[in-house]
């Protein structure tokens, strides 16, 4: 159907105003289930130490009547430390920019802090659930806090078909990081059997199965983690479960978590219990001097990962979640 002749419309129009909505959409994840979870504790040191501790095995222990007693040797205790990582984020805004009518927000550094003050809390869960080595830092490097990964060490196994991973754990007084499998495997209910176990034997009570989106999926379909229902009666709308949120070992039931900052070719079993996170100064921020027409704030942190004790807690490696 042809327009009219003569007929005025929008395309030819001058000076329509613009409707721009005052919200703006954000779906960037910012949950962070491990640093939300984990004891934290203040710091006065950039590299606080503790110590732990172990029991002799029990083993038969039988004493000759009137005999005289034996003297135990002493086995030391350990002692470990790691290292107060910063990290920042700086927002920057023109002062003509903070004066102007933005739509969605008044002022646009409030805006800009809040935004970097988020990403913050998402490198802050990145640095203490991945692969990453302690280190000291120098006057031009900086300090490095090691992560869950890098500090589990004991409790382990790796799914890989490749050369396996080695977690050299904590050595004089740093963390390396894992050196990955060369080629990774297919993940099974016999490895969280098996992990499950050795944490157990070892005295820790992991309760947390910490793992990447892909994984939890791959997880959800193992034979044996607990009956997948809901209850339906009456008229309501039926519901179709294709997930598993917990795993009932022989030692424990387990809570399964998905973390979007943990690898996906790693599986982490969790005590909290033994673990904590050490800080000099939580998110603060500081306005920056001024340099010209611009404001600045900066957002720092200083914070440590403590593994308490590893033994613990424990993980699986080299995972295909595709597998």
């Amino acid at each position: 159907m042809a327009t009219p002749t003569g007929t005025f419309q929008s395309y030819q129009a001058i000076g329509n105003r613009e409707d721009l909505s005052d919200i703006i959409d954000n779906i960037s994840p910012t949950d962070t289930p491990f640093y939300s979870r984990v004891k934290k504790s203040s710091t006065g040191s950039t590299s606080p130490e503790w110590q732990t501790d172990a029991l002799d095995a029990p083993a038969t222990n039988l004493m000759v009547e009137g005999d005289d007693a034996t003297t135990n040797t002493a086995t030391p205790t350990v002692r470990l430390k790691n290292y107060v990582q910063t990290s920042q984020k700086t927002p920057r805004v023109s002062g003509i920019q903070r004066e102007l009518d933005a739509a969605g927000r008044g002022d646009e550094m409030d805006y800009q802090t809040m935004k970097r003050g988020k990403e913050l809390k998402n490198d802050i869960e990145y640095a203490l659930v991945r692969n990453q080595a302690s280190s000291a830092g120098s006057a031009t490097v900086p300090r490095s806090s090691a992560g869950l990964e890098s500090w589990i060490a004991t409790n382990k196994t790796s799914v890989g078909t490749g050369t396996l991973q080695t977690t050299p754990g904590y050595s004089g007084g740093t963390v390396a990081a894992p050196t990955d499998s060369t080629v990774t495997g297919s993940v099974a209910e016999s490895h969280l059997k098996s992990i499950a176990k050795t944490i157990y034997d070892a005295g820790g009570a992991a309760d947390l199965i910490m793992v990447g989106t892909g994984t939890k999926q791959k997880m959800s379909t193992f034979a044996g983690i607990a009956t997948q229902y809901r209850e339906n009666s009456g008229n309501k709308r039926a519901t179709i479960l294709g997930a598993a949120d917990v795993y009932i070992s022989d030692y424990g039931e387990y809570k399964i978590v998905a973390n979007r900052k943990v690898r996906d070719q790693t599986a982490l079993f969790l005590d909290m219990e033994h673990w904590e996170v050490k800080r000099v100064r939580g998110i603060t921020k500081y306005p920056l001097a001024k340099t010209g027409d611009s404001d600045r704030v900066l957002l720092v942190t200083d914070y440590t990962l403590a593994s308490l004790n590893e033994k613990a807690s424990g993980k699986i490696t080299d995972i295909n979640s595709a597998l």
